[in-house]
């Protein structure tokens, strides 16, 4: 069995020169001594020997220093300028390590040859194993692929359960404003004692003339108590129907577009005019038991809170 050998070109080494004696120093001029006529002085030998001495041969390169991690040629030479070689033994020193190691390689390839071949023959077949990898790869990335896709088809129900949620929370919402709005209305129609649209039949008149008796009540019971006990209680009622008469105009604000707040306008209307006609009689009532000019302007300005005062000033001056 045939083995791997070297050409005779890469097996030669060379020869590190010696290291050349760096040139004497030259003698500054500034620092020469003044010489008489008759005083002459010359370099001793031992000093012409010392210069002529050649330098050590540096060390060889530490293999250590070529398997440090993230090794760089630029680096290591940065690392080399206190070693006293010249460049050109550098590289031989150099070329003569690689030669070394391409040397160690054929020797390790020859000295197990066969196993290299032995491990060619082993990896016949292999084939197979790789196409079984192959499949099981394609498989794993389908099945992640369908993963992917029920997860964005998940996300995007979610989203759509999330609208509609939503929406729910939002109409839930409006449901309950809708149902307040109603329970203020009732509450507000029968403390002025009106009737709805949809209770009123034929007897209108009638029922007219039960609001009118009720209301000519109240105004006996006014005079026969004290006449400014009686505008005080008078007010009080009229600023509490006033206000509970202007929060629902602020609830309905919000939802005016609702087919439900449209249909309840014709309610309101009728709330309004009931109460500003409560506040003119009241105001009447109060001008024939003569109170005093205060509670006079107490009625002007629940007209002005109901954005009626100049209707309020009229009826102070009997128009």
């Amino acid at each position: 069995m045939s083995k791997f050998y070297l050409p005779d070109s890469t097996a030669t080494t060379a020869t590190p020169s010696p290291l050349t004696s760096p040139p004497s120093p030259k003698s500054n001029p500034l620092d020469r001594k003044s010489y008489s006529s008759h005083n002459y002085s010359t370099y001793s030998d031992s000093d012409s020997d010392a210069d002529n001495t050649p330098l050590p041969f540096p060390a060889a390169l530490p293999r250590s220093d070529f398997l440090t991690p993230n090794f760089t040629p630029e680096a290591y030479l940065s690392t080399l300028s206190n070693r006293h070689q010249t460049l050109e033994d550098l590289r031989s020193d150099l070329r003569q390590r690689s030669q070394l190691l391409s040397k160690e390689l054929l020797d390790l390839v020859n000295a197990n040859y066969e196993e290299f071949l032995s491990l060619g023959l082993r990896l016949k077949g292999g084939e197979e194993k790789i196409e079984e990898v192959r499949v099981g790869v394609l498989g794993f990335s389908r099945e992640v692929g369908n993963v992917r896709d029920a997860v964005a088809e998940k996300v995007q129900e979610v989203g759509t359960l999330l609208e509609e949620k939503k929406r729910i929370r939002k109409d839930v919402m409006v449901g309950r404003r809708l149902l307040e709005i109603e329970e203020r209305l009732e509450d507000l129609e029968a403390r002025l004692m009106v009737e709805p649209a949809n209770s009123l039949s034929a007897n209108n008149t009638s029922a007219n003339d039960d609001d009118s008796d009720s209301d000519s009540d109240e105004d006996e019971d006014y005079e026969d108590g004290d006449g400014d006990s009686a505008t005080s209680a008078t007010l009080a009622r009229l600023r509490k129907h006033a206000q509970a008469y202007l929060l629902l105009t602020h609830l309905t604000q919000k939802l005016h577009h609702h087919p439900f707040i449209t249909a309840q306008q014709s309610r309101l209307l009728r709330i309004r005019n009931t109460l500003l006609l409560d506040l003119r009689t009241s105001l009447k009532q109060a001008q024939t038991a003569g109170v005093g000019g205060k509670q006079l302007l107490n009625f002007l300005v629940i007209y002005r809170e109901l954005g009626e005062g100049e209707e309020g000033a009229g009826a102070l001056k009997g128009v």
